[in-house]
């Protein structure tokens, strides 16, 4: 079993990128690029430009799609009922399905047939909501969501094709630190412009046309910016057929290491999506006694860690050329914060430290995301992003509702500390089992492998 898992992937890539033909290679060298699809050895400015326009674009996604949670009130009662959590349960189950069919396109068009289109998608999201019915806001919702998922996809696809590979892990972090910053950017500014008793109020729906007005110039910027190649693999540029869709996901989801990474990463990303994102201010509040405003605020540390340490991680991790050291101690620095978070009390540490900790080192959760498109040919690097985040997404689904599950109080009207603690007992174990798949999973770091041929890209 274990040399099953260490393998490396079921296909191997012929010199010209051409054929696919399944083999076997048991040594622990990454998968050959082909040699027109190697990324460049040289940071080009005309490609961090590429990336940098992909990045924002995972930025205005995330300010769109946190901007309902703020005017629930407005949109309550213009719809006569709060239909927030079925609106935003279809853009997840959207989004996580069309992860999938993105990355498929990406691989077979290339990032300027498709990466600005998701733009312009998110961009008619909006406008369609502006229209002001439930109907139309639960349509524009979804609609944003298809589009969407091209921003961190899109993001990663160019940074692994078109940025120097010793430098990808940073690239992807830094594009995560986006979409956090992002969000912050849909709730506060977007609060501020459509309170009543502000000093510039506007109505909700101009916030959707100001939105719409953003994405239509980011597609027109990232249409003409963006490199005009077509897909990496030959094999994808024949004739349309289920079998050049079936193909690269047999490529990718024949070899262990894509499951592995895709296991790994999402059980990183529940202890911050699900545990301190959603639980972690009721944790503090009632399991801790700490008020509301200190409870949130303590809460409000982790993703501001998670800000920090993306970036952080994927430097240290490309400074090293080594992917499994970073992501094994990111994850042990994870399980002891955690831990410290749920069975020592509160007082006991500086005030912000251990959530702040907990969200520096849950940024080893982006390690995987570089780590599966390493482990796969490059001519699929877009459709193994695209099952990453199907991974992570599933993950996050069969957690969620097994910790609410949990979250039920025996006796007494709130959750008590030790019914806390064993609601979060699955998320301790699941960064347990990430560390040991991580000590099984295949290193794909540049220093534990012969570098990629170069580059004959160009702009």
């Amino acid at each position: 079993m274990l040399g099953l898992l260490r393998r490396t992937d079921p296909f191997q890539v012929s010199k010209d990128a051409k054929t696919m033909s399944p083999a076997v290679d048991k040594t622990p060298a990454a998968v050959p690029q082909s040699e027109a699809a190697a990324p460049p050895q040289d940071l080009k400015p005309v490609f961090f430009l590429a990336w940098l326009l992909c990045a924002i674009f995972y930025f205005y996604q995330y300010a769109v799609r946190s901007a309902p949670g703020v005017m629930q009130d407005e949109l309550t009662a213009a719809w006569g009922g709060n239909h927030i959590g079925a609106m935003i349960s279809a853009y997840y189950v959207a989004y996580a399905v069309m992860a999938l069919v993105a990355g498929v396109l990406l691989d077979r068009y290339g990032a300027h047939r498709t990466i600005p289109y998701g733009i312009a998608v998110v961009g008619i999201g909006c406008l369609i909501f502006a229209q002001g019915g439930e109907a139309a806001g639960m349509a524009g919702f979804v609609l944003q969501a298809l589009g969407a998922i091209f921003a961190f996809i899109g993001s990663s696809y160019v940074a692994a094709r078109y940025l120097p590979s010793r430098m990808l892990a940073i690239f992807v972090g830094f594009t995560q630190c986006l979409g956090m910053a992002g969000a912050a950017f849909g709730s506060k500014p977007v609060h501020m412009a459509i309170d009543p008793a502000g000093s510039f109020h506007v109505p909700w729906q101009t916030i959707w046309i100001a939105f719409a007005v953003m994405g239509f110039v980011l597609a027109v910027a990232t249409w003409i910016v963006m490199p005009k190649e077509k897909g990496d693999s030959a094999s994808h540029h024949g004739p349309f057929s289920v079998a050049s869709i079936l193909l690269p996901f047999r490529i990718v989801l024949g070899n262990p290491q894509s499951w592995l990474a895709g296991i790994i990463g999402g059980l990183l990303f529940v202890p911050t999506t699900i545990g301190a994102l959603v639980w972690a201010t009721a944790f503090l509040h009632d399991g801790e006694h700490m008020s509301v405003a200190e409870a949130a605020s303590d809460a409000s540390m982790v993703p501001i860690g998670w800000v920090i340490g993306c970036p952080l991680v994927g430097y240290v991790s490309d400074r090293i050329g080594r992917r499994k050291p970073v992501l094994i101690g990111g994850a042990l620095v994870m399980l002891s914060a955690g831990l410290a978070a749920m069975y020592v009390p509160a007082a006991t540490f500086p005030r912000y430290s251990v959530a702040l900790v907990l969200g520096i080192a849950s940024g080893a959760a982006m390690i995987p995301f570089s780590m599966i498109k390493e482990a796969n040919p490059s001519e699929v690097k877009g459709t193994a992003a695209g099952v990453m985040n199907f991974l992570v997404f599933l993950t996050t689904g069969i957690m969620s509702p097994l910790i609410s599950r949990l979250m039920v109080p025996s006796r007494e009207a709130t959750l008590t500390l030790p019914e806390f603690q064993h609601a979060f007992l699955p998320l301790v174990f699941g960064v347990v089992v990430a560390i040991l798949l991580s000590i099984i999973i295949r290193e794909t770091g540049h220093e534990g492998h012969a570098p990629a041929a170069p580059s004959r890209a160009s702009a």
